[in-house]
């Protein structure tokens, strides 16, 4: 099937609506693993369907989602954050049932979740527990609301997740420290929305795998943190809006420090898991997006 993204501004062409949805694709969640670049891609033409799309170096492409299978999650329905890939095996949401799946290279996907109204998403690689560590949405309880948690999740065997944070409606963004010690989270509470207010939170991570007790950090009810990320040394970082804008701080010998403080957003309004402005190049660069005066800009 042909890759084409329609550009900013195309519904003004005169070709019509209807050509262009069963047409153009979506690329999303773009993801690299050894030499392989992987992205999630939505196709308008196959009802819709989301499929994970491998690029190698030689710039062959090999749809990994088989047919029958969509890489979608629907936790806060918005979904977002729905697979990862690590040499070559690739662990992914599926729509229609929404179980977690296993897919080796050159193999069928293979449940790691039970049959069961239970959604995943924004999950991460524990790699000294051999976990993953993923947000978990509870709809099989009668309660009024489905129940949000961070859970860990066998990657060999099929499994519900053990849970490892509880007790508020929403959370998001679990991160690991580089050496697995810690782990950082946000969570908020009804009525607010993400880009309101939310809380950043850090607990030890046990031998076991279970937490210790959880820090604060950051945020508040009238406080909206966003993206927290562990930088290659160990430090924490993320953007607070405290000052009315979303500026980038990081937590550094138990104080927040603002690192580039401008009128200007480092940071989205949070509708689905897994989105990013800023990454870490190195140790001691970051590369970052932020929006001034309508505009997005680049800067490191």
């Amino acid at each position: 099937m042909p890759r084409h993204v329609a550009p900013y501004g195309s519904w003004k062409s005169p070709i019509s609506a209807d050509l262009i949805a069963s047409t153009y694709v979506g690329l999303d969640e773009l993801r690299v693993d050894s030499d392989n670049v992987y992205w999630n891609e939505l196709r308008p033409a196959d009802k819709g369907r989301n499929v994970i799309v491998q690029r190698k170096p030689d710039g062959t492409l090999t749809d990994i989602t088989p047919p029958g299978f969509s890489a979608r999650t629907r936790v806060h329905e918005y979904g977002g954050g729905c697979y990862l890939v690590q040499n070559g095996t690739v662990y992914f949401s599926n729509y229609t049932d929404q179980r977690f799946y296993r897919q080796d290279p050159a193999r069928d996907p293979r449940p790691l979740t039970p049959p069961v109204d239970m959604r995943y998403a924004d999950s991460l690689f524990d790699q000294n527990r051999n976990r993953i560590i993923s947000i978990r949405e509870d709809h099989t309880l009668k309660t009024p609301q489905p129940v949000n948690t961070i859970v860990s999740l066998d990657r060999e065997k099929e499994n519900e997740g053990k849970i490892l944070v509880s007790g508020n409606d929403f959370y998001s963004t679990p991160r690991l420290s580089p050496d697995g010690s810690k782990l950082a989270w946000l969570t908020w509470n009804h009525p607010n929305m993400p880009w309101d207010g939310t809380e950043l939170w850090i607990a030890d991570v046990k031998p076991d795998g279970s937490l210790g007790q959880a820090e604060k950090i950051a945020g508040g009810l009238d406080e909206s943190i966003y993206q927290p990320e562990w930088s290659p040394d160990g430090e924490l970082y993320f953007s607070s809006d405290e000052t009315g804008w979303w500026n980038l701080h990081r937590w550094h010998n138990n104080e927040i420090e603002a690192l580039y403080p401008m009128e200007a957003e480092f940071g989205l309004p949070q509708w689905g898991f897994g989105s990013h402005t800023f990454i870490f190049e190195s140790q001691d660069r970051i590369v970052c997006a932020y929006t001034k005066n309508g505009l997005w800009n680049s800067d490191q």
